[in-house]
């Protein structure tokens, strides 16, 4: 990681701290658990603040950015319909061809071994996107 990236990080780190802060109430308390789960599951992820202080993670690309409302966290994922989702953590934005989300409600449990796999499986999907922009197109 270049220098200007660390910086970038820890800026947009120390914003999503003060977003939680701001908070202070149970989606604090969400995106705080969620956020540390997804660096459980990819200590490689990378933080952002986009779209006017929207939490975004990525790794290869955006795995999912953290909205706040009034009645939900919402978790959205870039290439949500792409990935596997066996314990159905999905229940929102499911119409999309592109993205999925997840709106967490106040007090709404959240299986963090199925969410874990879930961050996974969305850097694995970055990674091989990401691998074949790379590829050399072959010369015919």
């Amino acid at each position: 990681m270049t220098a200007a990236e660390e910086a970038t990080e820890v800026s947009a780190s120390e914003t999503i701290d003060a977003k939680i802060r701001e908070l202070a109430d149970w989606r604090g308390e969400t995106l705080a658990r969620v956020r540390k789960w997804i660096h459980e599951a990819d200590p490689d992820v990378v933080e952002e603040v986009k779209w006017r202080g929207v939490p975004v993670w990525s790794h290869d690309g955006i795995l999912c950015t953290g909205e706040t409302y009034k009645k939900a966290v919402k978790l959205t994922f870039a290439h949500g319909a792409a990935l596997d989702d066996p314990a159905g953590l999905f229940n929102a934005s499911l119409e999309g061809n592109t993205r999925r989300a997840l709106d967490i409600p106040e007090g709404a449990p959240l299986d963090e071994t199925a969410f874990k796999a879930l961050i996974q499986a969305a850097v694995a999907l970055n990674q091989s996107l990401a691998a074949r922009r790379r590829k050399p197109k072959s010369q015919s």
